[in-house]
């Protein structure tokens, strides 16, 4: 059977393959806006008839209760989702969570307020410097020394803040890609995430469980060399974005993966607590560095990248975008950055130098109460929130006056973004649950705390 031909050029449809002539005109986000064909054309890959005859020949079903998890593949060995299904359409979705059995916030009652550090790593283990950051303010709040950590500390809380956020993405993007088939892109992204780690490694000594920042500022000062190869990094991953742009945002595979699935609204997404890119994918611009700025964020230029549909393309295209401001913020730190101490001059918070340690009673003596007591954090209690990988990150901790948290409670973005994770599955396919999943980025080190 023949079929008409459209009466513009299809070349402008936006799920097409790309020729080998064609190059990406823009971002993943830029091409929404591509013209898309007029309404009654149909795409001469389908046939109508051909669709009324499997209709046909397929049997009535009934529906059927299929376990995904927590032992599936796809669910990170953490999550349970009980699918009612009829045929290939999810009719009804039960997702549990809790499997990870962390009890962050009951084992942080026991330990110091400088030992919760190696606590907060393990969290969203993809962007543990994040995690890092937001606890220590939440701290520093408390005790009343926002004011007074030195700026070269802020800087480079900002700098392995984003260079974490980075990381975040790639994880969550590379690892969704290669979910849908896109094997290529997961080793693309991964090697790019690994030379952000390798950097990471020399600054901190780790990889992944960092407990770099302390109460006060930071463990050291930035690596002589951190600058450029900071700079190099940044040139490598954007070309690497650029690959992994051309790959997919053209690819009719994926864009049939992703686009126009598991959509959500903007009420529908303030209304569940969304945050972070699933929240900005669905159009609502809201960043905590933008609305409510922390550290030094207000003296940074960069975008806020936000979807118009609020599916897993969006959520997809958010994220890549991201990225980008991402390295945008810290090029601007890198030049901004000034020179000085690394941490806050109190004997009251800060650890002694080692050499007053081993040399001097006074020294020993503070650094055994620090370190056995812990730093005396006054009576009160109180929120603290910043951009986390995934969403708004807050910490509420209760302090009791002793050197242990009388409550340390997370407000993680996975956990939020989890709950409504039923109503973005049911009435897709069963395909449809791994990208969703994915996009969501749920972290269950965070998400079972």
């Amino acid at each position: 059977m023949s079929h008409p031909s459209p009466p513009h050029q299809p070349t402008q449809i936006v799920f097409g393959m790309p020729t080998p002539a064609e190059v990406v005109a823009g971002t993943a986000l830029e091409l929404r806006s591509q013209p898309v064909p007029p309404p009654g054309w149909t795409p001469p890959w389908t046939r109508e008839e051909d669709e009324e005859e499997e209709e046909e020949l397929e049997l009535p079903t009934e529906p059927m209760t299929v376990n995904m998890g927590p032992s599936h593949p796809a669910m990170h060995g953490t999550v349970r989702i009980v699918l009612t299904v009829e045929g290939e359409t999810v009719r009804a979705a039960d997702v549990q969570v809790g499997y990870l059995h962390r009890c962050f916030e009951k084992e942080a009652e026991a330990a110091t307020w400088t030992q919760i550090f190696p606590y907060t790593d393990r969290l969203n283990y993809v962007s543990p410097l994040l995690n890092n950051v937001g606890y220590a303010l939440a701290v520093e709040k408390l005790l009343g020394i926002t004011d007074r950590i030195p700026e070269r500390a802020q800087y480079i809380r900002v700098i392995v803040g984003e260079m974490s956020r980075i990381t975040d993405h790639l994880t969550c993007l590379g690892a969704s890609a290669a979910e849908v088939g896109a094997l290529t892109v997961f080793f693309w992204m991964i090697k790019a995430r690994e030379w952000l780690w390798e950097l990471i490694e020399e600054l901190t000594g780790a990889r992944l469980t960092n407990s770099y920042v302390r109460i006060g500022g930071v463990a050291a000062d930035l690596t002589p060399d951190f600058a450029p190869r900071l700079r190099d990094l940044i040139r490598r991953v954007r070309q690497t974005l650029g690959e992994v742009e051309s790959l997919l945002v053209k690819n009719r595979i994926f864009r049939d993966r992703m686009d126009g699935v598991a959509c959500f609204s903007p009420q529908e997404a303030v209304a569940w607590g969304w945050t972070g890119p699933c929240l900005r994918s669905t159009g609502v611009p809201y960043d905590v560095r933008k609305d409510h700025p922390y550290l030094v964020y207000d003296r940074f230029d960069f975008d806020v990248p936000v979807g118009s549909r609020g599916d897993n393309y969006d959520r997809f295209a958010v994220r890549m975008e991201e990225m980008r401001q991402s390295m945008r913020i810290l090029e601007q730190a890198i030049e901004q950055i000034p020179p000085g101490p690394v941490q806050i001059d109190d004997p009251r918070i800060s650890l002694p130098p080692k050499r007053e340690v081993y040399n001097t009673i006074e020294g020993m003596i503070n650094h055994f109460k620090l370190i056995v007591d812990g730093i005396k954090v006054p009576a009160g209690e109180v929120y603290s929130y910043t951009e986390g990988g995934n969403g708004e990150l807050g910490f509420y901790i209760v302090s009791d006056g002793t050197g242990r948290p009388y409550k340390c409670r997370v407000r993680p973005p996975s956990f939020i973004l989890m709950q409504s994770l039923h109503k973005l599955i049911v009435g897709g396919g069963i395909a449809d649950v791994i990208p969703t999943f994915g996009m969501i980025n749920m972290i269950g080190g965070e998400c079972d705390r």
